[in-house]
């Protein structure tokens, strides 16, 4: 293919087919550096894979980073998670959004990109994938009435993020989970609280030809993802906003809380709370 019709393809594929800006799926990862490797590797993430592992891709319009400093491992619950073993694995999140109606090209891109980098010696392989998954984006839960948008949320300056990852006790309940969460749940936990907003996923599988260190996600026929975005440290509102949200879920009979995890945004470009991971 020559150099002109190769260019011309990009313009035969923007011409066509979803440009929306709703956040229609959602790649979310949780990654933890092998001891003594912190620094390496955030400087990996933050200079190169971040870039051209990601945003660099068509149709991932939005990213962010986020880390867990030991005293916010150290508040996760619930102990025995099904998610993260052990429960304060993961001490760093990174978050996209990609065009709804555009997750087929997207996959077949970041698979492709991804083996590229990984022949070129571009992946930093001192790291184990604690929770990597792209999700399909199912409800946005708001506040207040005005505000920034779910589209907004990786760009709008929050304090902070919880993620929230529910089981519903099998498949066929999770239609009913998503319900009751959107309907009662969401909306009482948000009222008057420091929580913006919460944007609800569900998981899919990983393609078959993903990198070999990407473990294949567990429970998604019947697992939720929640991102709370937060206007504030969640330090400060953790014991009011999040203790005990697993005995709410359980009492209803439709799941069970495996994994609720805050962060702080990282500061792009800096190694800031590298030192504070252990």
């Amino acid at each position: 293919m020559s150099d002109v019709t190769h260019v011309e393809t990009y313009a035969r594929l923007a011409g066509a087919g979803p440009y929306g800006v709703s956040p229609g799926h959602a790649l979310i990862t949780m990654v933890e550096p092998h001891p003594g490797h912190e620094r390496a590797y955030n400087r990996w993430y933050e200079d190169d894979h971040f870039i051209a592992g990601a945003m660099a891709m068509p149709w991932m319009y939005a990213g962010r980073r986020w880390v867990a400093t030991r005293d916010l491992q150290l508040l996760r619950y619930p102990a025995e998670s099904a998610v993260a073993r052990p429960v304060t694995s993961g001490c760093y999140l990174s978050t996209y959004w990609v065009t709804q109606g555009r997750y087929p090209e997207h996959i077949k891109w970041s698979v492709g990109i991804n083996q590229r980098l990984n022949r070129d010696d571009r992946v930093y392989r001192e790291r184990t994938h604690v929770f990597t998954a792209f999700h399909e984006h199912v409800a946005t839960v708001y506040r207040d009435g005005d505000g920034p948008r779910d589209f907004h949320a990786l760009d709008y300056p929050y304090d902070g993020l919880v993620m929230e990852v529910i089981d519903a006790v099998d498949a066929g309940r999770r239609s009913e989970l998503v319900d009751w969460l959107c309907a009662e749940h969401l909306g009482e936990r948000l009222r008057g609280s420091a929580a913006a907003m919460v944007m609800a996923f569900r998981p899919h599988p990983l393609p078959e030809d993903r990198m070999s260190y990407v473990k294949q996600v567990e429970g998604v026929e019947n697992r939720l993802t929640l991102l709370w975005f937060l206007e504030q440290d969640p330090r400060a509102c953790w014991r009011e906003q999040f203790a005990g949200v697993d005995s709410l879920v359980a009492e209803r009979g439709l799941g069970s809380v495996e994994l609720v995890a805050p962060f702080i945004p990282t500061v792009p470009g800096t190694d800031r709370y590298v030192d504070e991971l252990r």
